[in-house]
């Protein structure tokens, strides 16, 4: 157990919290949307560490996922695993003081989308099969598992997790194809949803990205050394200059014999996570031909041009609203402020059953600056507005620390309907922006006024907006998703009174 934990239960019981609530670790007390996972791959035409270079991109793209981590990779003709609970740097910081010569590898971080957070769920998934040895990493969420795990199931397939991606190595396997090349490519022409995917199979390195483009997948190459990665940083970290996006629905086969592109015949409209500029992808990625920073400071700037001038200080909750608070101050000429300082040491929070203890665990994590603050007009800038517990929290922070007002700035639209795509969005009942416009959620937090971007603003930050998924704000799907009739008896009247979105 961590000292973190340690000093939290300790805090928990002076608080006489039931103890029995520190079962729920590792969700989020901020009730923020939960990032998917990262993946990464690496094959080399002469002997190298694999392991150590494999801890660097995976270590890079932490912030995908921090429940668990893994690295499969070849070694004297067989595919070694190592996986656990916790952060890359827990889990496989044991590989950075030990020599092991290979050429192949491949790595993932995950946040639970769909299975819970178990080590049998940790990834690489393992497996040897009648197409060979398997080892697979996957991000994303495939939006058919369920007719697809039914049919498996009633056919006598045994499950040893009860993630998703499972599902990949059972098709695989009882394909018809006799060969793993083609076994493949008829699984992924029968999966739907998104998914990136490494793949080790015997000796060769494979990477392919859904035919929508979901999620995003990079490769890059640095003379023999091939690597395959969820963002750009995680290329970056090992000086790789020369790289590019999969396109939506291509597979690349690396080996001895050099590098094979092939595109999928089952070609989609491409649909991009909107997301990934918004919250998900690291500020100093290119994620989709775009710059992530670059993205964000548009989307303040644009909930600027709306807003009108309203505040004597823009402080943004961090990170994640570091760049469009940037954006916004530019753009309304007021001054830009770090007012909330984030203890990078508190590491993952926890959901808490008592009001008094998330507002501890929050404490814990960010703490807000007086001298800034004290007398001010301070406009919030965060990325997006979930359930609004921990939005409450700080908007109570900022006037205890002496805000004049507070007007919560959210950069992307109300969220409403749930993802089958690779984020954990809770259900339509537990979003808040199925309740509440934007003025009654600035009285439920004690906020003077909020304001979302509108899709349509939302859509002029973007280079080529119909290339997007919008559909955690819309509701429009671009295929058939598994959603419940119960989340659609939510009530539309609030959305239909809200088409802005917006209070001031």
């Amino acid at each position: 157990m961590s000292t973190v934990q340690h000093r939290l239960i300790d805090c928990v019981t002076e608080l006489s919290i039931d103890r029995s609530a520190l079962r729920l670790l590792y969700r989020d007390v901020q009730q923020e949307l939960g990032h998917f996972c990262g993946i990464a791959g690496i094959f080399s035409l002469d002997p190298i560490n694999v392991p150590e270079q494999l801890f660097f991109p995976l270590f890079s793209i932490q912030h995908r996922g921090q429940e668990s981590a893994g690295i499969a990779y070849r070694r004297a003709n067989e595919t070694v695993v190592y996986k656990d609970l916790g952060m890359v740097s827990q889990v496989l910081a044991r590989y950075l003081d030990r020599d092991i010569s290979s050429h192949l590898g491949i790595g993932h971080v995950r946040y639970s989308t769909h299975g819970g957070n178990k080590l049998e769920n940790a990834q690489p998934i393992h497996v040897r099969s009648n197409k060979g040895e398997i080892a697979l990493a996957h991000n994303g969420n495939i939006s058919n598992s369920r007719a697809i795990q039914k049919e498996l199931f009633d056919d006598g397939s045994i499950f040893q997790t009860s993630s998703d991606s499972e599902l990949i190595l059972h098709l695989i396997s009882r394909s018809r194809r006799a060969d793993f090349h083609g076994a493949l490519v008829d699984t992924l022409q029968r999966i739907e949803g998104a998914f990136s995917l490494v793949l080790m199979h015997n000796d060769t390195l494979m990477a392919v990205r859904d035919p929508s483009g979901f999620r995003p997948l990079f490769i890059g190459t640095k003379g023999g050394l091939t690597v395959v990665a969820s963002e750009s940083c995680a290329l970056d970290i090992l000086h790789i200059c020369d790289y590019r996006e999969l396109k939506p629905g291509e597979l690349v086969r690396v080996d001895s014999r050099g590098r094979h592109h092939e595109m999928l015949s089952k070609q989609l409209p491409t649909r991009q996570c909107v997301f990934e500029l918004i919250y998900f992808a690291r500020p100093d990625s290119t994620v989709f031909e775009t710059s992530v920073y670059s993205s964000r400071k548009r989307m303040g700037a644009e909930l600027a041009r709306a807003d009108g001038t309203i505040g004597d200080v823009v402080i943004p909750v961090p990170d994640s609203g570091n760049s469009a608070a940037l954006g916004y101050a530019e753009q309304a000429g007021i001054p830009f402020e770090l007012g909330l300082t984030r203890n990078h040491y508190a590491g993952r929070s926890f959901i808490l059953p008592t009001k008094a203890a998330r507002k501890l665990a929050v404490r814990m994590k960010l703490h807000p600056i007086r001298d800034v603050i004290s007398g001010k007009r301070v406009v919030l800038v965060d990325d997006s507005l979930v359930r609004g517990t921990t939005a409450k929290i700080l908007v109570a922070l900022m006037k205890e620390a002496g805000a004049a007002e507070v007007h919560l700035r959210l950069s992307s639209p109300e969220i409403r309907w749930p993802c089958f795509f690779g984020i954990d969005i809770p259900t339509r009942e537990e979003l808040i922006s199925n309740h509440m416009n934007a003025a009654e959620i600035a009285r439920a937090i004690g906020a003077d006024s909020v304001r979302f971007l509108s899709i349509e603003q939302l859509q002029r930050c973007l280079i080529q907006p119909s290339d997007y998924c919008f559909s955690c704000f819309s509701g429009r799907y671009p295929f058939a998703v598994p959603l419940a009739d119960a989340q659609l008896e939510i009530t539309d009247a609030v959305c239909a009174t809200t088409h802005t979105g917006n209070t001031s």
